[in-house]
């Protein structure tokens, strides 16, 4: 009923840039909210930064002052604008969207830090 189209990802060097773009499509009643998650093979996935719909964002520490989450409401698209990367941040980025209740989550956009 909602699917979740990731991109954006991609390798690149320490201090590089990159942004990466979500968008919603189908059944989206009550769309409030969507996120970008990552995820390392052999851990958890977790929180980067995530918006609502009013606006308000929220990001984890390791990535705040680098990264800026934003979207595109008349187009159902979030984006994460991604600066002075480091190796750290590699990982698997996934786009989640809060839908009438209901999580629903993108299949990720592989992200590559070289040092």
């Amino acid at each position: 009923q909602v699917s979740l189209v990731e991109s954006g990802g991609g390798l690149v060097q320490a201090g590089g840039s990159l942004r990466l773009s979500c968008t919603a499509s189908g059944r989206l009643f009550r769309l409030r909210r969507m996120g970008w998650y990552r995820q390392v093979p052999g851990q958890q996935r977790e929180l980067v930064a995530r918006i609502i719909w009013d606006g308000t964002t929220n990001y984890d520490d390791s990535v705040k002052g680098r990264f800026t989450i934003s979207r595109d409401v008349a187009a159902n698209t979030v984006y994460l604008e991604m600066n002075s990367l480091k190796p750290e941040d590699t990982g698997v980025y996934y786009c989640n969207a809060m839908v009438n209740y209901v999580d629903y989550w993108g299949r990720g956009t592989q992200v590559t830090v070289s040092s």
